[in-house]
């Protein structure tokens, strides 16, 4: 598939996070997680953080202690210890409370006649007008930029609430004419020193990384087709570019909406992540 490749190259060009995003766990997680009172540093809410500080930790929640009795067959034929029941009933209720906080129980609409198509983690959004299809692709998976925790951990109040989790991925946005064989590729991203920034009337909070021609129809991305990087383009150019994607409904209410239905998206397919685990935990 086109898109399949140019989101690839997309994701490859995305700085590598400094720390992955973390999420933090429920209360109610945590009070079941926290040690005898004696001093132990606060476990993060992502299950792929728990051993974030320290290796321990996540060793003495995913393992039975040396010397434990052995595990007990549900008659699957797999393995059961007393550390998967923990598991289990720790991922019961982290989903429970990542249900509670879920904003959007089903995909938010983006406005101006898009159409959606959801497969898995990759969603297309469609619209057609006067003799031009306009398709814009995006996957969440790697969608949630490095957070500025550390940094701000110090100056957070312990009452203060922790900022949401926001997805913001790359985009792929194809234009086709119904005249032409040829479709108008362009490669786009959120910097992340824009988003967020309101009050910034001038300012996109998207931006066109690399613009190219592919055949239409065609399921790869040829790589003897001219490339446009946008690093050096000249602005009038550059501009022209945006105005461009504007007219056909591409901008910055646009962009504002695709980061509300790809954070949505993330979190639901958060949520069935945590719900796969645990039945694959509990062996079900």
């Amino acid at each position: 598939m086109l898109l399949a490749r140019a989101l690839r190259a997309a994701a490859a060009l995305r700085p590598p996070p400094r720390h992955p995003p973390r999420r933090l766990l429920s209360s109610s997680s945590l009070r079941a997680l926290l040690p005898p009172p004696g001093g132990a540093p606060p476990l993060a809410r992502s299950l792929w953080q728990l051993g974030g500080g320290g290796g321990g930790w996540r060793t003495a929640l995913l393992r039975p202690r040396r010397g434990s009795a052995g595990g007990v067959s549900c008659g699957c034929g797999g393995l059961h210890t007393e550390g998967d029941k923990a598991f289990a009933q720790f991922l019961t209720d982290e989903i429970k409370e990542e249900k509670k906080i879920q904003k959007h129980k089903s995909l938010p609409k983006v406005s101006g006649g898009w159409e959606l198509e959801v497969h898995g983690t990759e969603a297309k959004l469609v619209r057609k007008i006067a003799g031009e299809k306009i398709t814009v692709t995006f996957n969440i998976n790697n969608s949630i930029p490095p957070s500025a925790e550390d940094e701000t951990q110090e100056e957070q109040k312990p009452d203060e609430q922790e900022p949401d989790l926001t997805s913001t991925p790359n985009f792929v946005v194809e234009v086709i004419k119904d005249d032409t064989k040829q479709t108008l590729v362009l490669d786009c991203h959120y910097p992340e020193d824009e988003v967020g920034h309101e009050g910034e009337e001038e300012s996109d909070i998207f931006t066109i990384r690399e613009v190219s021609f592919q055949p239409t129809g065609e399921s790869e991305w040829k790589d003897t087709n001219y490339t446009l990087n946008t690093d050096s383009l000249d602005w009038a150019l550059y501009d022209h570019l945006m105005d461009f994607l504007a007219d056909r409904g591409v901008d910055n209410t646009f962009a504002d909406e695709l980061i509300e239905l790809s954070t949505a998206l993330e979190h639901q397919e958060y949520i069935k992540f945590l719900e796969d685990l645990k039945s694959f935990v509990k062996c079900q």
